[in-house]
Formats: C-alpha cells, sequence, structure tokens
C-alpha cells in the first residue's frame, strides 16, 4: 500500500494501531520526516508502544533536539529498564551537550550489563576497541602481586594507615559498617625519589589479594582534547569493575598540580575530573584504594588534600638500617658472593635509598666484571668491593631533603611536612 491508501484506511479506521505505524514508517522512507513524527506521536498518544519511542527518539536525535529528546529518552528508560537501546541513544545525547562523562559513563554501564550492545558511533568517540581489546587492555594494566607487606621492610606506620583504610575494613566489613565507615579512600605518599612507594603499593594489593592497577602520567596524558579525561575515567572505572582494587598512581603531582599554576584549561579540566573520579561522583568508590605518589607533594593542589580524597598524607623516608639489609640482601641474591657482612654495609649506607643501593652493587658489580675479565674466572664479591664502591655512590636523599627543607620550614602551617623535620632532627616547635 502507498502513503494515500495508508491514509485512506486509518481515515476509516482511526484508532488502528499497526495501520498508524505503517503509514509513519511509509512517510519516513519517503523522506517526510515532520509528517512520520505527528503519526508516531499520534501513535504514542493512543498507546505507549516501544516502536514510536525509538523511532521519535532517532528523529530528535538526528535534528539536534537535545533537551526534548534527553527528557524523552529518561521517560522511556524508567518506563522500558530492560531495552538498553534507550541508553545508548541517551548516552549519544549527552555528547550532543559535550557531557562527555555521563555519556561515557551510561555507555560503559550498558556495556556490563549487554557486551553485544556495542555502538560503532560511541566506539570511536570513546576509542573504545572489541570486548578481546577491551580484555588486552584490562591485562596490560592489571595485576595480582604476591608480594606482602612481610616483605616490605621498615615503613610500620605507612603499614599501619593503609590497613586501616582498607585492609581491615575487607576483613572486618561488620566493623566498618557499625561506624559508618568505608573500605577505600585515597593515601598520598611522598618522600624523596627510590625509597619503596610503589613497593608498598604493590604489597598492599597482595596483602589482601586484590588487583592492581598502575598507571603513570605517560598512560592518561593524549595530545587530543577531551581524551586525557576519558583516560582517567576508564582506569577508574576498571577499578570500580574489579573491587577490591588498588590503584597506585605515580608523580601524581603531575597529574594533580596547582590550578593557580596553569594556564591552560584543558589541564585545569582534567584536574577537575580526577578529583570527580576520588569523589566518585557518578560510582562508588567503596572497595578502591587510591595510592598516589610524589616527590613533591607541595606542588599538588590542595583541593586534593580534603577529606575523602588524599585525606591521608604519608612520609615515606629513606629505608632504617634494618630495611638497607634487607634490601642488601635481596639485591645480592642470586649473585656471586663470598662472606658478605651484610650488617656492616648497611650500617655504612644511611640515608641511601633503595635506588641507590642497587646502584651501589651496580657499581661494585662492574669493577668485579673488570677483574673477572682479566683472570677469566669469576670473581665474587666481597664486602670490602660494596665498602669501596661508597666513594663513588652517594645517597641521593641528600639533595631531595635539602629542596624539602625549605617547604618544611616555611610553608607547612598545617604541619604536613613535620615529618621531614623530624627525620633530618630540626626543632619545629609543634608539640
Amino acid at each position: 500500500m502507498n502513503i494515500d491508501d495508508l491514509r485512506e484506511a486509518l481515515n476509516a479506521s482511526p484508532n488502528n494501531l499497526p495501520l498508524r505505524l505503517l503509514l509513519a514508517e511509509a512517510l519516513l522512507k519517503a523522506g517526510q520526516q515532520k509528517e512520520a513524527e505527528q503519526e508516531y506521536l499520534k501513535a504514542l498518544r493512543q498507546e505507549d508502544n516501544i516502536k514510536s519511542r525509538k523511532a521519535l527518539a532517532r528523529l530528535w536525535l538526528k535534528a539536534e533536539n537535545t533537551s526534548a529528546v534527553i527528557i524523552f529518552l529518561e521517560e522511556s528508560i524508567e518506563l522500558h529498564p530492560q531495552d538498553t537501546s534507550f541508553q545508548i541513544m541517551l548516552a549519544k545525547a549527552y555528547l550532543q551537550e559535550d557531557n562527555i562523562n555521563d555519556a561515557r559513563a551510561l555507555y560503559e554501564k550498558v556495556l556490563l550489563i549487554n557486551p553485544e550492545m556495542r555502538d560503532e558511533e560511541l566506539d570511536r568517540q570513546f576509542r573504545l576497541g572489541s570486548s578481546e581489546e577491551q580484555a588486552f587492555i584490562d591485562d596490560q594494566f592489571m595485576e595480582r602481586p604476591d608480594t606482602r607487606f612481610e616483605d616490605v621492610g621498615g615503613m610500620q606506620e605507612v603499614k599501619k594507615d593503609i590497613s586501616l583504610k582498607i585492609i581491615q575494613a575487607i576483613k572486618h566489613p561488620e566493623l566498618y559498617e557499625a561506624y559508618g565507615k568505608k573500605a577505600g579512600g585515597g593515601i598520598l605518599m611522598y618522600g624523596p625519589p627510590g625509597c619503596g612507594k610503589t613497593y608498598i603499593a604493590r604489597a598492599t594489593a597482595g596483602e589482601i589479594d586484590a588487583r592492581f592497577i598502575n598507571i603513570s602520567i605517560n598512560d592518561i596524558l593524549d595530545m587530543w582534547i577531551g581524551n586525557s579525561e576519558k583516560n582517567l575515567h576508564q582506569f577508574f572505572e576498571l577499578a570500580r569493575q574489579h573491587k577490591p582494587c588498588v590503584i597506585f598512581i605515580d608523580e601524581v603531582d603531575a597529574l594533580g598540580a596547582s590550578r593557580s599554576q596553569m594556564s591552560k584549561s584543558n589541564s585545569r579540566t582534567l584536574i577537575n575530573q580526577f578529583l570527580a573520579e576520588l569523589d566518585g561522583v557518578n560510582s562508588s568508590n567503596e572497595g578502591v584504594l587510591v595510592l598516589g605518589a610524589t616527590n613533591m607533594p607541595w606542588n599538588l593542589d590542595p583541593a586534593f588534600r580534603r577529606p575523602g580524597r588524599f585525606d591521608r598524607i604519608l612520609f615515606i623516608p629513606p629505608p632504617d638500617e634494618a630495611a638497607r639489609l634487607e634490601i642488601l640482601k635481596s639485591q645480592l641474591k642470586g649473585k656471586p658472593c663470598e662472606s658478605i657482612d651484610y650488617k656492616k654495609v648497611a650500617a655504612k649506607t644511611k640515608e641511601f635509598s633503595g635506588a641507590d643501593l642497587k646502584a651501589l652493587i651496580d657499581h661494585a658489580i662492574e669493577q668485579k666484571l673488570e677483574k673477572s675479565f682479566s683472570s677469566g674466572k669469576i670473581e665474587p664479591l666481597q664486602t670490602k668491593d660494596l665498602l669501596n664502591s661508597l666513594k663513588g655512590v652517594k645517597p641521593s636523599t641528600k639533595e631531595w631533603f635539602e629542596h624539602a627543607k625549605n617547604f618544611a620550614l616555611f610553608s607547612n602551617s598545617a604541619g604536613t611536612y613535620d615529618p621531614i623535620l623530624e627525620y633530618i632532627k630540626i626543632n619545629h616547635g609543634r608539640k
């Protein structure tokens, strides 16, 4: 039947819903979109039906009638919650009004419910691949460490704070629920480089058999506007989908630098996105522990230190003598050694970071290699070799403490950097 025949039949039977829908489809195929829209509206007023709703939503999306289509789709989702195609269209409507975060969150929610609902247009926008590609991304950034706190020398105060934040909350959920506390949150670790911040973060995940996501600033930043925010959101969503989970962000100051120091609006947008993720604006962060590490905490925007974000700030000092002894043993394990006095070397390497101790061993090995070339046999490392290498390897932490001391003395009204002054034995006058 052509359009005229359908109109004539509908005049004879105005309450015939299938006939009206046939007319609307015929008008749409003929390019008469306004007329088709009117017939779909009449069909919807006559009886709520999914076919009319989907057709109207597509027409209004195409016409970029964004405000109307968002209200209409929200109503449609409430009436037909099982049909995820309405949510896909709502995600596209959010994109039309540049609401990228809500669009992405909604699309990812749909894919969690039904992976078959992938949409090419949204995949291109969010740079999402197939489920196999997504699994590869998950495998690339997610691990299950087998390191435990017992493997980490020293750091007792740090272990205690982390334990209260998430480990005990997972082991004793009923106690935390009674006090209205949730597992998760944010902890900022600061101190000189090479002192084990990454190691303690990995051990935290291992302690509770949680998944561990280790990301750097390079994993997040993207040259295209908006993509850095998407990348950051994707990492947090990945953690939320695999709770309990520990996110470790190294050099977090590069990601959350003070907004007052920034001139580019896109950098401020990324910081605002980071704050929103920490707050769990659109999703719950319960069971997600965010560990940030920085060598320069004074560069971090103060907004990151508010309750619910990085509300615990922990100083990670260079390893003490007992920890240095364990690090030396670990670094020398499997290497040709002879009568190493670990205690003596540990005592002589005060202020050495873990990275400095590795450099010390590497220096001693290089000296031994030269002798091995001459003798034609493997020359084992001895205590004297490590002590001799102290002439060429100095602790890198000293330079950091010289710089940090200025902030601890003159930009420390809240007492955040008191541990630095205590470590270098300067009386800060606080009780």
